[in-house]
């Protein structure tokens, strides 16, 4: 895998997340946007199933389905990614090691995980929690580096990403947290490159309603980097 996205220029990937109209969702399908986020988080304000049904999501023909959750217990991990046939889990909370590797022995096989390490001001709680990762390796697919907060995301609040040039990263990464037309320069000062970009608030009407045009420029944009 790592050979394969060695090359940012060709290969960055871009997610979309906090997806809750079915519209908007084939719209981002056709654009061939390569993963699609729900958050299954029902204190976020797009928390999905306030707006679509587990069957709904199901019916979504997509190979990069990521259901986003918050602290949730394994069952409901489990139960909610065979309902609405998931392709990864993204694990946004204070998950351990222990939890993740609970989690992985009842998933099915087909689903990766994603876990999310939530960047705020303390280096050195941010080196140890990359540290741990080398346990986790076979269990997980992809960090996410976001912007930590209260809210668990979608802030649109970027962090330093130079932060990213202090740490050994064992997996491929996407980064989020308040990406826009206007930082995507700063990319070319990561030294280790992430694997797909995250995007969400910044490309939204109100949260839950994304603007299509401004995904579209913005996919247009990264493929010319």
């Amino acid at each position: 895998m790592e050979s394969q996205i060695s090359n940012l220029k060709s290969q960055i990937q871009l997610k979309v997340c906090g997806l809750t109209k079915l519209d908007q969702i084939q719209e981002l399908i056709d654009l061939k946007v390569d993963f699609l986020g729900f958050i299954f988080y029902e204190k976020s304000p797009r928390y999905v199933l306030n707006h679509l049904s587990l069957k709904q999501i199901s019916e979504i023909n997509h190979q990069g389905k990521v259901g986003v959750f918050v602290n949730e217990s394994i069952e409901n991990i489990v139960d909610i990614s065979d309902k609405t046939q998931l392709n990864f889990i993204q694990l946004h909370g204070d998950e351990t090691e222990e939890f993740i590797f609970e989690l992985r022995k009842k998933l099915e096989k087909n689903i990766d995980i994603i876990k999310v390490i939530r960047i705020g001001q303390d280096f050195t709680d941010l080196k140890k929690k990359i540290e741990k990762i080398s346990n986790l390796k076979s269990q997980i697919s992809n960090l996410l580096f976001d912007t930590d907060s209260k809210a668990f995301g979608g802030t649109g609040k970027s962090f330093d990403w130079q932060i990213l040039n202090e740490l050994k990263i064992p997996i491929p990464y996407f980064l989020s947290g308040g990406i826009s037309n206007e930082n995507t320069q700063q990319l070319s000062t990561i030294n280790q490159q992430p694997f797909a970009l995250d995007i969400n608030s910044k490309f939204e009407i109100e949260a839950g309603n994304k603007n299509i045009q401004k995904i579209i420029d913005f996919k247009n944009l990264i493929s010319n980097i």
